[in-house]
């Protein structure tokens, strides 16, 4: 079977294992072998992604038991971490419960994606950092992890920064009930600091060597700079829908849960605030630096979020605790005896089950997208294509991985200078699709494949020949409703006929 039959429900997924291949064939973080760049914000999941191309097989297969295995592993990480945040055993089973039926959770760990190595490691990392708050004599060590995740996802950033602030939030009461600051110990805090530098410090410089700055080519494609000094509020609701839809009755409790952690704040049972900040946080801050519309900062389908559910899930049912507990197991209604908890945790779930077999269907509909669209043209290139030729092209992914020619990103995230030219262009209220014109002549690609929609001057323009069209049916995925590969006016390798 071969690699590509399997399939990923994105393009991205064959981006993660372009970069995996060439780091297990000594080719370093490159995309094109032998050209560096820092086009990965996982740069722990290419690594681990690496690793499986020393296995027999399909890499493919390989890499969603990967995912299969990580998310199961979260699912416990779920269960534990809502142990130490006072869930009773059957509060945390149905919160782990719950984020193992998540729709987009169990969708991210067949996608080929870094989204459940994230999610458990910064479990695991908050899950310490609530030991550690509770006895600080302990090891250090969540700082470390958190520092680690952040090698998954860049969101683990905030996680790190909102850990550090969660271990200065240390509070007692007073006869009076009233909240006193109190000063933590700060050795053990500057011990796990110093740990979540060392972690850092190797990536960051590499990308600062290689690319020129300590963040990855993806910031500057994705987003950029400050945009708004305030909270985007179009943003918010955007992200507040991608968590309410799998999730309705935990994203409605989850404030309930926040008021419990600060309710509790200086008592026996003080979690500190961590939990919350992150929930909260990042989607404040990220609104402020995307831009307007705010759909680049959410990643496809909102996936940037998904790692939020298992907190979301957790402060929800924290939030519905003490109505459980008022509640009572049983309702009477006359001589009938209800079994009231066991019904609403059913109604909670109803959604979750109800988006979880919906979720079937879309992520059969992604994966299909995929391959008749990137995946077919890499395979009618395959047999025709020199591999001298270079293709410049709007999806870098299965095209890429798929075949051996060097590629040229239009979306700039692995050539970079495109991205930076744009930047300056649309600053400058360039037309930027006549600057994008220029960065394709200026290197001269003997071919070109593009979603027409996205580019329909340069679609329309004399100087590219129509070579072959694909129609991707039904899509929800991809960028336009058909891909099209173009010969260039510099094509110096013509298309190699096929018995």
């Amino acid at each position: 079977m071969l690699d590509s039959d399997l399939g990923f429900p994105l393009d991205d997924s064959w981006i993660h294992l372009q970069f995996a291949r060439n780091l297990a064939t000594g080719h370093g973080l490159s995309y094109n072998a032998g050209e560096l760049v820092t086009g990965s914000t996982a740069p722990l999941w290419t690594a681990l992604l690496s690793l499986l191309f020393y296995l027999p097989g399909n890499v493919v297969a390989w890499t969603k038991l990967l995912g299969i295995a990580l998310h199961l592993a979260a699912m416990d990480a779920t269960w534990r971490l809502g142990r130490e945040l006072g869930l009773g055993r059957g509060l945390a089973t149905f919160a782990a419960g719950l984020t193992l039926g998540t729709t987009w959770l169990a969708w991210s760990a067949l996608s080929g994606m870094e989204v459940p190595l994230f999610m458990l490691l910064a479990l695991q990392g908050m899950i310490l950092h609530l030991r550690e708050r509770a006895a600080p004599e302990r090891e250090p060590l969540s700082l470390g992890v958190l520092a680690v995740a952040a090698l998954a996802r860049p969101e683990g950033l905030a996680l790190l920064g909102l850990a550090f602030v969660d271990r200065l939030l240390v509070f007692t009461r007073d006869d009076g009930g009233a909240l006193r600051w109190r000063r933590p110990a700060l050795r053990p805090l500057l011990t796990g600091l110093a740990l979540a530098v060392c972690a850092l410090a190797g990536p960051v410089l590499v990308y600062r060597w290689v690319g020129g700055s300590f963040l990855p080519t993806t910031f500057a494609a994705k987003s950029g700079a400050l945009r708004h000094y305030l909270p985007n509020l179009q943003y918010l609701q955007l992200v507040f829908t991608i968590l309410f839809r799998p999730q309705p009755y935990m994203a409605l409790l989850a404030g309930a849960g926040v008021l419990s952690l600060l309710e509790r704040l200086g008592t026996p049972r003080d979690r500190g605030l961590l939990p919350a900040l992150w929930l909260l946080a990042v989607p404040l801050v990220y609104s402020t630096v995307s831009p307007d519309g705010g759909a680049s900062l959410v990643g496809n389908f909102g996936r940037y979020y998904f790692p939020f559910f298992p907190v979301l899930v957790l402060l929800g049912v924290l939030g519905l605790e003490r109505a459980a507990q008022a509640v009572g197991p049983w309702l009477f209604a006359g001589r009938l005896r209800l079994p009231v908890g066991a019904l609403l945790l059913g109604l909670i779930a109803w959604p979750t089950l109800s988006s979880l077999v919906q979720g079937i269907g879309r992520y059969v509909q992604n994966v299909a997208n995929v391959q008749d669209s990137d995946v077919r043209i890499a395979r009618w290139l395959a047999p025709r294509l020199p591999p001298q030729a270079v293709l410049a092209v709007n999806d870098i992914g299965a095209i890429k991985f798929l075949l051996p020619n060097r590629v040229i990103d239009l979306a700039g995230i692995v050539t970079p200078e495109i991205r930076r030219d744009l930047n300056r262009a649309i600053a400058q209220r360039s037309p930027w699709e006549q600057v994008m014109a220029g960065e394709i002549a200026s290197r001269q690609p003997d071919y070109l494949v593009i979603f027409p929609a996205w580019f329909p001057h340069l679609a329309q323009d004399p100087r590219f020949r129509p070579l072959y069209r694909v129609e991707v049916r039904d899509n929800i995925t991809m960028g336009g409703p058909e891909v099209m590969v173009y010969a260039t006016p510099w094509t110096r390798w013509p298309l190699q006929g096929v018995p």
